[in-house]
């Protein structure tokens, strides 16, 4: 039985700090039941932050062998965390964590997922200074996801707050911007309806609590929407970075179940299974 589980892994494929079965390893020694790999799908606009076309098949077959080599000991499962504008076939993976780290503006494709200096030149640059039309180029790109196809779990919803805690570019109580975000997940929801409470900017020192935020948390189990639980992980060594903390951000917000991948698709498991497995 899995209850305890990292589906949003990367690994040296891209730019992860750990080959996949020293990741697989370590996460034995940290009692985790699977691992699921996300590597970051190929981008033709951004080459340097994704698999290279080229390594594709490599990573697929890699983390398959590696599944082969472990069944019984460890469940592993091929996925895919799938940029918006990637051109890629979803067909061969396991699953798809859907993300967007670039917007397209005119034509170009620009980059907001960096240090905080760099999101305010987007905004300058872009919008005018303007932080809320930032947002709102956000989430509305963030809503076509499921224009790619299956999209099984939207990866950091409300990634664009990843400096909120230090940075201030638009005010997150707003009823402007909270109106932004959830017209974005109920276009997500039919198509998409596992979102993930992620903890990977705490890891990076960006944030202190994951995302997406407590009252998006809430929107999205009212309107009967799911969890997964992940660490966006990059270093092996933060595979289960602040699971703690995210166990206790989704009872806060409502839920009583996160979901793990099985061989027999997603399955609900209990927040308290998974915190006595993370205890244990």
């Amino acid at each position: 039985m899995i209850t305890l589980q990292n589906l949003h892994t990367h690994s040296q494929w891209c730019d992860g700090k750990n080959g996949v079965e020293e990741l697989l390893l370590n996460a034995m020694e940290q009692g985790f039941d699977s691992v699921g790999f996300s590597g970051h799908s190929p981008m033709f606009y951004a080459p340097e932050h994704g698999i290279a076309e080229g390594d594709v098949q490599g990573y697929i077959a890699d983390v398959r062998t590696m599944k082969d080599k472990y069944r019984g000991q460890m469940e592993v499962f091929c996925g895919i965390e799938l940029d918006l504008y990637s051109r890629l076939d979803l067909e061969p993976y396991d699953y798809i964590i859907g993300s967007v780290h670039y917007l397209k503006i005119h034509g170009e494709y620009v980059g907001f997922d960096r240090n905080a200096a760099t999101v305010k030149s987007v905004i300058d640059t872009y919008f005018g200074g303007d932080g809320l039309a930032y947002a709102k180029a956000y989430y509305q790109t963030l809503a076509t996801l499921p224009t790619r196809g299956r999209i099984d779990v939207v990866g950091h919803f409300d990634l664009i707050t990843k400096h909120a805690e230090n940075v201030s570019f638009f005010d997150e109580d707003s009823p402007a911007y909270r109106r932004l975000a959830l017209e974005a997940i109920e276009a997500l929801l039919p198509k998409a309806p596992l979102f993930e409470i992620n903890t990977g900017a705490i890891a990076r020192g960006y944030r202190t609590t994951p995302y997406p935020s407590a009252f998006l948390l809430r929107e999205i189990q009212q309107r009967g929407g799911g969890i997964i639980i992940s660490s966006d992980c990059h270093d092996m060594h933060r595979l289960g970075q602040s699971f703690g903390d995210a166990i206790a951000l989704a009872r806060e917000c409502g839920f009583t179940h996160t979901h793990v991948l099985t061989e027999q698709g997603f399955v609900p498991i209990s927040l308290n299974d998974m915190e006595r497995k993370l205890k244990a």
